[in-house]
């Protein structure tokens, strides 16, 4: 049992730090991810959205602290009992989400690492299962070092990642998983490669024949049936392939520009997934860098999800005169974690990247 525990505490903790870094490095897009959990469609607990950033930086510092805290022997019971009710609610939550198939990916590894949610749920139950050890041998985690030390370096712990989790919350991820990270180009992002895999889907259509109703399965062709046909349902056996870059457009009232725009030479690109939502801070450095811009020869465009009477509100009150063309709120939150965000594109290929803070740093 002494060997079992040991071996437990030493995988659990570490892919607890793992796990916990990955996401506070974008505690933004987890709570995204959060948000998605508990929309009307999933949990239906719509009351806890806004504040699914906060619950999101306490879950990834917690995540973090927990593992370091079984590594060091820090308050071996504390810290079982709630690896344990973590574990318990979240083997829970992805069981619900595969087996009534409501959401594709759980985050655990943020953009790092995409998992499928059966693979998600049989994770946690290896997980589960190791730290049922660490419950039933709890008295073998003993602390590696003195008192002194291993709570200085459980305080420890704490500080840096809740530092590290403000830090870029205020700037921007430190690692950057994403398809519109600096040095992706966009247009090859969404691009299909010709050899690139087919969805497989199953039809499965039902006639009325000599009074019963019978269902005929297909890979897609209308079957040869002498009867009246009732219905068709698809469902997809295999995924086909999925470019990096799904849902990003650039369209007018009229038009999807984006062809025209991933072509110029010298563009920047203001990001506002909701010109509602969009800091006032941040809104205020724009006429700046509207006007620089141009004088360096850069075309600027706005990007957002929002109305038209919404765009034409935030021009009118901080003196913007470009652009705001429309693109899906899901797909500019993957684009930068911020609002506003600034990014300069060269023929497609981003070339900054910048938090609204940082705008002093992007150099054109």
């Amino acid at each position: 049992m002494k060997v079992l525990v040991n071996i437990s505490r030493v995988l659990v903790g570490i892919l607890f730090i793992f796990s916990g870094f990955i996401k506070l490095n974008d505690p933004l897009g987890f709570s995204y991810k959060l948000q998605e959990y508990f929309s009307p469609d999933v949990l239906n607990i719509p009351f806890l959205e806004p504040y699914a950033l906060m619950i999101s930086v306490f879950v990834v510092v917690f995540e973090v602290v927990l593992g370091v805290f079984l590594l060091i022997g820090y308050k071996p019971k504390f810290t079982v009992w709630s690896l344990m009710a973590m574990m318990v609610f979240f083997t829970f939550l992805t069981f619900y989400a595969a087996y009534f198939e409501k959401v594709k990916d759980c985050g655990c590894f943020g953009d790092f690492l995409k998992l499928e949610p059966w693979e998600t749920f049989w994770k946690d139950v290896v997980l589960l299962v190791l730290i049922i050890i660490l419950f039933i041998g709890v008295k073998y985690i003993a602390p590696l070092y003195g008192r002194l030390t291993t709570t200085i370096l459980a305080l420890l712990s704490f500080i840096l990642s809740l530092g590290f989790g403000y830090h870029v919350l205020m700037h921007l991820p430190v690692f950057d998983f994403r398809a519109y990270k600096i040095g992706n180009n966009i247009k090859e992002g969404m691009s299909i490669p010709e050899d690139a895999p087919k969805p497989l889907v199953e039809y499965y259509w039902t006639f009325n024949i000599n009074g019963a109703e019978q269902t005929i399965t297909t890979k897609g062709a209308y079957p040869d049936v002498d009867g009246d046909f009732v219905g068709v349902d698809t469902k997809v056996i295999r995924e086909g392939y999925q470019p990096p870059v799904v849902d990003f457009s650039i369209e007018s009232e009229d038009e999807n520009l984006v062809d025209e725009f991933l072509n110029e030479e010298k563009l920047i690109i203001v990001v506002s997934y909701g010109l509602e939502f969009i800091e006032r801070e941040g809104a205020l450095k724009l006429k700046a860098l509207q006007k620089e811009a141009r004088e360096k020869g850069y075309k600027i465009i706005g990007l957002t999800a929002s109305g038209e009477s919404e765009k034409q509100r935030i021009k009118a009150a901080y003196g913007l005169d470009f652009e705001f063309y429309l693109c899906d709120e899901k797909a500019l939150k993957t684009v930068v974690r911020s609002n506003p965000g600034i990014l300069e594109l060269d023929k497609g290929t981003v070339k900054q990247k910048v938090h609204w803070n940082d705008l002093e740093d992007l150099k054109l």
